[in-house]
């Protein structure tokens, strides 16, 4: 199994044009193509856009049976599916399947294009995607949109990393599960601590370094947070943010500002905890700073656009380190938290509803 990095991200999502407007309006993403019944998508409309080497599919159901809006009636909008890049579809489906993963879809060739679909986690669902060395669309029934604008400054390069939420209990079986059917490694783990609360993190990611999965399970025997929040807001297991890579992680979040997105706050006493002051231009706009024993990297975690307040988007910059950092973790989490806090109203069990 060869696993060379995220494809795309699929969202399924109550209204694709909407969710489009957002994404180009206040992250910079481009309208690329688009697909629907008329064009061999039935029940289906469906939006592609992208930024730098990221690419976002955004489809809406048009019948109440189809897959995307019995998605959203669960969990609402949110990622699908994370498409993985290989050489080799009918290869990797097999060593997947034989691994242990659900083959859902077997692997069928349409414009040159190669897809199957496998199991992942919760409703979330792999898809496959071989790709011819030049040409092709971008997959069966996305047609481009004509007269698309050029791009202009590219605010994002890529998708980092995506982060899952599980359930208390799972992330051993989860992990094994990556590792298994997808010939993933463990390259990072740790225990976060917000206040209270607890959470456990562990990042497995492919051989070939272009996809990483940071799973992230609460701590039960602590006091419920923003984890427990999303797996009852979401309704289960899921995708609670991607980390988009930027080269000027500064210049993207002014850019965003200036469009409407809002970001996580951080303490101005962060920045006094720190063994160097980081430029200004961190502390003024709330990114985080730390290293590894590879260089250094910044983070900032943007609120979330999404009614249910699940979903949310990070910005990092890398500058050679390969991991997390090991500050930046809780303090990106007690951001989240303080966002979150507010939101948190008793629900009539004991659990917890989002405002």
């Amino acid at each position: 199994m060869d696993f060379l990095d995220l494809d795309h991200v699929e969202f399924h999502v109550g209204d694709a044009r909407q969710a489009a407007y957002v994404l180009s309006a206040g992250l910079g993403f481009r309208l690329l193509a688009q697909g629907g019944p008329e064009t061999g998508l039935p029940g289906q409309r469906s939006l592609l856009l992208g930024q730098g080497g990221c690419r976002v599919l955004l489809t809406s159901g048009l019948e109440p049976g189809h897959p995307a809006a019995r998605y959203v009636a669960r969990h609402g909008d949110g990622v699908a599916v994370l498409a993985f890049g290989v050489r080799d579809a009918a290869a990797a489906y097999a060593g997947a399947v034989s691994g242990g993963a659900l083959g859902l879809e077997p692997p069928r060739e349409r414009g040159g294009v190669v897809t199957a679909v496998v199991s992942g986690f919760g409703d979330v669902v792999h898809r496959l995607v071989q790709r011819p060395g030049a040409g092709g669309g971008f997959l069966p029934g996305l047609v481009a949109v004509p007269g698309a604008p050029e791009p202009g400054p590219e605010l994002v390069r890529a998708v980092d990393h995506a982060a899952v939420c599980v359930p208390d209990g799972q992330l051993d079986a989860t992990v094994a599960y990556y590792c298994e059917a997808f010939g993933f490694e463990v390259v990072f783990e740790e225990y976060i601590e917000v206040g209270r609360q607890g959470m456990f993190s562990r990042v497995v990611q492919s051989p070939s370094g272009g996809i990483t999965l940071t799973l992230i399970q609460p701590d039960g025997s602590r006091e419920p947070g923003q984890v427990d929040d999303f797996l009852a807001w979401h309704g289960g297991p899921g995708v609670q943010h991607l980390a988009l890579s930027c080269g000027d992680v500064a210049a993207a979040v002014d850019a965003m500002a200036g469009r409407g997105v809002g970001f996580a706050p951080t303490p101005d006493a962060y920045y006094d905890t720190l063994p160097v002051r980081p430029a200004e231009r961190l502390r003024s706009r709330g990114i985080l700073l730390d290293r590894d024993h590879w260089g250094e990297l910044y983070q900032i975690f943007a609120t979330s656009l999404h009614v249910r307040r699940t979903f949310f988007w990070e910005l990092i910059e890398r500058h050679g380190a390969r991991t997390f950092g090991t500050a930046n973790i809780p303090a990106l989490y007690a951001a989240k938290e303080r966002e979150l806090a507010a939101l948190r109203v008793p629900a009539a069990r004991g659990g917890v509803v989002a405002k």
